[in-house]
């Protein structure tokens, strides 16, 4: 993947050492709360147990490359999508990108390192630590480049469900059907945000000189945070009613069916009778 020396977005925030760390939210706290929160539970949950640990500071600039990879990735989402928008007779608001270390505040209320990188529909921005980058290659065996770039494309995926009204008419549904059945919707949501990140890569491949390594980089980091992988790493078995984000064959697959179609009106998750 070629990236380092290109255009970054200007919709960069960069809140690192803005606010003072909360206690807790280490290394090992960030697995349990990811295998929580890719399950569909509350890392709030954790509470007790991260005010037990400590987390060491994180300086602001520590992670200069950091800073200029995602900036890199988000100025190639905004492009493809600019355009991709524009053939729908759209116009593609770009969303924000917030850096943060341990804690934030969002207009979705206040995350920590623990919920890992997320969307907030309010202020149209994604937030992310850039610690979890590690943590996914090393915890998740998904270190190349391109799986990083996969877990932004997924967050921008969901920014534009939320630009084309599809995560509103979702969160409607919260609480008026049963749990089960508001999960499966979840799923949905989550296969199409992978989906989108397909779609970005298919147009993104030419940008950024992609290679079939930098794919299947991002198929790992699919197929490693799909909720039964996750459930069997934490518990030793899976409970299908409970997904909230699909299996990793799923995401692995409809971000291939992305990626190869480059077609966004081919990613209809909701009317798909498999998934």
């Amino acid at each position: 993947m070629r990236w380092k020396g290109r255009r970054q977005s200007e919709n960069i925030e960069d809140r690192r050492g803005a606010a003072p760390m909360i206690a807790g939210g280490g290394i090992v706290t960030v697995i349990i709360a990811l295998a929580v929160y890719f399950l569909g539970g509350d890392p709030s949950a954790l509470k007790e147990l991260t005010q037990s640990q400590t987390r060491p500071g994180v300086s602001q600039g520590i992670d200069d490359e950091g800073r200029e990879f995602v900036g890199v990735v988000l100025a190639d989402t905004e492009e493809v999508w600019t355009a991709l928008f524009e053939r729908m007779g759209r116009r593609y608001e770009k969303p924000r990108l917030v850096l943060f270390s341990g804690q934030v505040q969002s207009a979705c209320g206040f995350a920590s390192d623990a919920t890992g990188p997320f969307y907030c529909p309010p202020d149209k921005s994604v937030y992310i630590d850039l610690s979890f980058f590690e943590l996914l290659k090393s915890r998740f065996g998904a270190p190349g480049e391109f799986a990083r770039a996969y877990v932004i494309a997924h967050e921008v995926g969901h920014h534009v469900q939320n630009l084309l009204g599809t995560m509103d008419e979702v969160q409607r549904q919260r609480g008026r059907i049963p749990e089960r059945e508001f999960n499966q919707l979840s799923v949905r949501l989550e296969l199409q945000a992978d989906f989108y990140a397909g779609v970005w890569a298919h147009h993104a491949k030419d940008l950024a000189s992609l290679t079939e390594q930098d794919i299947r980089d991002a198929m790992k980091a699919a197929n490693a945070i799909g909720d039964d992988t996750l459930q069997k790493q934490a518990q030793g078995y899976v409970v299908p009613d409970s997904f909230t984000h699909g299996t990793s064959d799923q995401r692995v697959r409809w971000f291939m069916k992305g990626f190869q179609s480059g077609n966004p009106s081919l990613g209809d998750t909701f009317a798909a009778s498999t998934l």
